[in-house]
């Protein structure tokens, strides 16, 4: 996936935007000195889009310097908020067509648009998925705990089985709210989730079966009586 290349760099902090581009224009117009060719490209491009979305675009950027300084202040929000791919930048667009709004919305609600809800992207909902952990965190579930995806088993360990476990039920998916939403973005950005474990074969299970027990007592019976028939 392609990322935005500055976030390793401190770029995001300095970035000035360059150009005002016009409807129509390239996007490939020089930015101004010290800043990355790919980040200027991708935010002006990102206000391009926003810009042919929202018809009443003026009444927030009226004149180049506020349109300057407003992407200077949207680049700073993505970088607190981790959007950091242009797979997110194309949800937040996504959701702004579906927005039917005229004008523009702050940074803060587009970065709430940039990141999809679990279910977009084929995972549990958030309650759904906490159930699910709170259920497989419990020592009974030891060995045998069934989980529907690598993100739920990811965000589990993350918060750590035993405040599950212990935690009253607000605490409890507040903490697994905060960690899931991290995991939701790793996934977005196609990064490593620690791997579920896997089940125990059939063969242990059945090994601790109580019938195995039973059948091994009795064998131990029929040796010892055998044994006392031949005193």
């Amino acid at each position: 996936m392609k990322h935005v290349s500055v976030t390793a760099t401190g770029l995001w902090a300095k970035v000035q935007t360059g150009q005002f581009i016009a409807a129509g224009e390239s996007e490939n117009a020089r930015p101004a000195a010290g800043v990355s060719e790919a980040t200027a490209k991708v935010i002006n491009g990102l206000f391009r889009e926003l810009r042919s979305i929202f018809p009443a675009w003026k009444q927030a950027w009226p004149d180049m310097a506020t349109y300057k300084a407003a992407k200077q202040q949207w680049m700073q929000g993505f970088l607190e908020a981790g959007i950091c791919s242009t797979e997110q930048l194309r949800f937040g667009l996504m959701r702004a067509r579906q927005a039917a709004k005229d004008f523009v919305p702050n940074v803060g609600v587009f970065i709430g648009w940039c990141t999809p809800s679990p279910e977009m992207l084929g995972l549990p909902k958030l309650a759904a998925a906490h159930r699910e952990a709170c259920r497989n965190a419990h020592p009974s579930m030891a060995g045998q705990a069934q989980w529907s995806h690598d993100a739920v088993w990811h965000t589990a360990k993350e918060c750590g089985f035993e405040n599950l476990n212990r935690l009253a039920h607000d605490l409890s998916i507040k903490l697994f709210e905060r960690n899931y939403t991290i995991t939701v973005r790793r996934v977005l950005a196609g990064l490593p989730l620690q791997k579920m474990p896997l089940a125990l074969p059939p063969r242990s299970i059945e090994r601790s079966a109580p019938e195995v027990g039973n059948n091994a007592l009795a064998a131990l019976r029929a040796m010892r009586s055998g044994g006392a028939a031949h005193a």
